[in-house]
């Protein structure tokens, strides 16, 4: 089952005095790509978060963002009153104000303010720790949801491949009948006699030229594998784009080698539908 990297949980944690919300998102990546916000009291415990990020996400550009709201009486901003208390006495000697009008200008003064650096609560950093598995196990129910749906447009679109090689493989004796034709009528223009035997050696060699015998039984294996990788225990994107160049490998050599009109028009639409794999296996984790 393939998963997409592409994907959304969120958890909110109420606690007695704050509510904390975790939000974690995730986008296509080469690789593992993690950017995290959390409140500075959490910084020495950021390493610890990122390392069960990419233990559970693997690859993606990872965005965590991690909220607390005091919804209590808990405060860590607190009123410096000396600091106040000297800006109310210099801005008196400047000016002479109302006492409620130098106090609202004095606690926007710098230093007015004070936070004191808040030491992290162990159980109130366990329940955070357990939002963020709960975050964790939505995000990857998500890049699963998505890989479902995923999956069946690569099965569709590798179907129609499939259909479309088989219409390849129907137009294949009436191209080489072409090519045969071509070439008799191109030797009777010359009006000369025509040596058989050497003029069976020059068929030869063009029907070897435009055969693409290994190349039908190629892609049809690559098709075959790309469905079998689709329903691989693991989700492997980087395979399945490995895969999908073989294939265009192969369409690519069939259209070179057509020199039929109508089989290059199939070609075109086979390079059409892998195409738009391609584009979206991007998406896979």
């Amino acid at each position: 089952m393939i998963q997409s990297m592409t994907g959304y949980g969120k958890e909110v944690v109420q606690l007695p005095s704050k509510t904390i919300s975790i939000e974690i998102k995730s986008l296509n990546s080469k690789g593992l790509d993690l950017n995290t916000r959390v409140p500075s009291a959490y910084r020495e415990k950021e390493l610890e978060i990122r390392d069960l990020l990419a233990k559970s996400l693997q690859r993606g550009k990872i965005d965590l963002s991690l909220y607390i709201e005091v919804t209590g009486e808990e405060v860590t901003t607190i009123l410096n009153e000396g600091a106040v208390k000297q800006y109310i006495k210099q801005l008196a000697n400047v000016v002479n104000g109302d006492p409620v009008e130098l106090l609202k200008m004095a606690v926007r003064m710098p230093d007015a303010l004070k936070t004191e650096r808040e030491e992290i609560d162990e159980k109130e950093y366990e329940s955070i720790l357990k939002g963020i598995e709960k975050a964790l196990a939505a995000i990857n129910q998500y890049r699963t949801d998505e890989g479902s749906v995923l999956e069946n447009d690569f099965l569709e679109r590798s179907k129609s491949i499939s259909n479309l090689l088989d219409e390849v493989i129907a137009l294949d004796p009436e191209r080489i009948d072409g090519v045969k034709e071509r070439l008799r009528k191109a030797v009777a223009d010359l009006k000369e006699k025509v040596d058989e035997n050497r003029f069976e050696q020059e068929l030869i060699y063009y029907l070897e030229k435009y055969d693409i015998t290994e190349e039908k039984v190629r892609l049809k294996n690559h098709l075959e594998y790309f469905e079998q990788a689709l329903n691989s225990e693991d989700s492997n994107g980087k395979k399945l784009g490995f895969i999908t160049q073989e294939i265009g490998r192969e369409i690519n050599t069939i259209g070179s080698k057509a020199n039929y009109a109508p089989m290059q028009q199939v070609v075109v639409q086979m390079k059409d539908e892998l195409e738009k794999i391609k584009e979206q296996a991007l998406n896979v984790l």
